[in-house]
């Protein structure tokens, strides 16, 4: 049963540009076909999704967010990484990671990202 888990800084300040990382366990990040996603929750609102690294190492992001979002991964620590630039107080919110191939099929508990001064 694949597995993922978030880790992030938790409270930043406006402009910075926080790393998040999800591991994943029971499951390999190359998998072909396999895609993993990040996707966020403002408080109160819906789901958003920003980007994907695909098994290939292609990447994909929102439209919304690409000019600030860089996805990467390492294969050999099975995980990958979210890096959003100059966040503002909009980007507060809970960030999850997901595993994908026809659908969603596996999601991580999500890590609260507060955007402070």
């Amino acid at each position: 049963q694949v597995q993922l888990q978030e880790s992030g800084p938790g409270l930043v300040k406006p402009s910075q540009t926080p790393s998040l990382t999800c591991t994943v366990s029971g499951g390999s990040i190359t998998t072909n076909y396999h895609h993993w996603n990040w996707i966020r929750q403002p408080p109160g609102k819906g789901l958003e999704w920003i980007g994907k690294v695909a098994y290939s190492g292609s990447t994909y992001y929102s439209p919304s967010l690409k000019s600030r979002t860089s996805i990467s991964r390492d294969t050999s620590k099975n995980q990958f990484t979210l890096q959003l630039s100059s966040v503002t107080p909009e980007d507060t919110a809970v960030y999850y990671c997901a595993g994908s191939s026809s659908g969603i099929y596996a999601w991580g508990q999500g890590t609260l990202v507060t955007v402070s001064s």
